[in-house]
């Protein structure tokens, strides 16, 4: 009990001190000179800190220095009448800031804000993996998003935003998307479902990586369906292989093309049951305004930049056989 005594005692003649010396000013001086801190300096604040808290933290990050110097930082942003504005969250505070500078931050500078690109083409199951791996969201995935509902971009969050709110904001930006598009879209396409239009998105988005052929890639499937063929789509045998959980680390067989799963547009007619990634916003843009063509075919060209498209079986086959030619 003596010692607990004592120990107050002192803290209380150091705070006194340190007050009167803030009058006389040189604790005014410690509190807008320069801080101890070489680099730029990210603290996180919890919620429900208290002042003596946050002295403690910016102390163990170097942004202020020293038992004095949290009773300095302390007295100051009293002093300021600061003592209740001071925020929780993750902060940026720069190299050689002031405890007055520190202050500042605190109470006016917006928290540090991360990111989180979804790719286009992703699955569900690639996204959800990556959110979970995400180490300034929080908590656990609850949500399981069904295939296709993820809208691929940047997304910016704070530290402590809920994995399932930022699946949940994905999942909102894909359906406004198609709340904008869907109305716009060409007459006449042989599909008369968002769910269907974005089925179909997901292939197109898988076929090719080249922007300026997605259109092109889209009106040939929508050609097909009109004539009742079959897609024939490699990616949709792969999905039926691995349910995207994976990639398939290994060229597709005569077996793999010949073996009937739901996704197999070689063994089923029409559109697979679901979509076989997360579209992004021009692979969509592209199953709802497909290009009008003629052509029913297409390959990898020779120079593997992009595609050789055909109208017909004949002109398909010798684009197969360039292709070849130059494996």
């Amino acid at each position: 009990m003596a010692r607990a005594l004592a120990r107050l005692l002192a803290a209380g003649l150091l705070a006194a001190g340190i007050a009167a010396a803030f009058a006389a000013g040189w604790g005014h001086a410690r509190f807008t000179g320069p801080g101890p801190s070489a680099t730029p300096t990210t603290v996180v604040i919890p919620e429900g800190t208290g002042l003596a808290g946050i002295a403690r933290r910016l102390d163990a990050a170097g942004v202020i220095g020293g038992r004095r110097a949290r009773a300095v930082f302390r007295l100051g942003v009293r002093l300021h009448g600061r003592a209740g504005a001071l925020r929780a969250g993750e902060y940026r505070f720069p190299a050689r800031a002031s405890m007055a500078r520190a202050m500042a931050v605190l109470v006016h500078a917006d928290p540090v804000t991360h990111s989180l690109t979804v790719a286009e083409g992703r699955t569900t199951a690639e996204v959800v993996a990556k959110v979970k791996k995400a180490d300034a969201l929080a908590g656990p995935v609850t949500r399981d998003p069904d295939e296709g509902t993820l809208l691929p971009e940047t997304y910016h969050y704070r530290r402590g935003t809920a994995r399932d709110t930022l699946l949940k904001r994905m999942r909102r930006a894909r359906a406004d998307l198609l709340d904008r598009l869907w109305p716009e879209r060409a007459p006449g396409l042989p599909y008369d479902s968002r769910r269907e239009a974005v089925i179909l998105a997901s292939i197109v988005e898988k076929e090719t990586a080249v922007p300026g052929e997605r259109p092109h890639i889209a009106g040939v499937f929508v050609n097909r369906l009109e004539k009742g063929m079959r897609l024939q789509s490699d990616p949709t045998v792969i999905y039926g292989i691995t349910r995207g959980e994976r990639p398939l680390d290994r060229p597709l067989t005569k077996t793999d093309l010949e073996t009937a799963t739901r996704w197999n547009t070689y063994t089923r007619d029409g559109l697979p049951p679901t979509p076989i990634c997360n579209p992004g916003r021009a692979a969509i843009k592209a199953a709802l305004h497909p290009r009008d063509t003629d052509d029913l075919y297409f390959v990898a060209d020779s120079d593997g930049d992009g595609h050789a498209f055909a109208e017909t079986l004949e002109a398909h086959n010798a684009n197969v056989r360039a292709w070849r030619e130059n494996q």
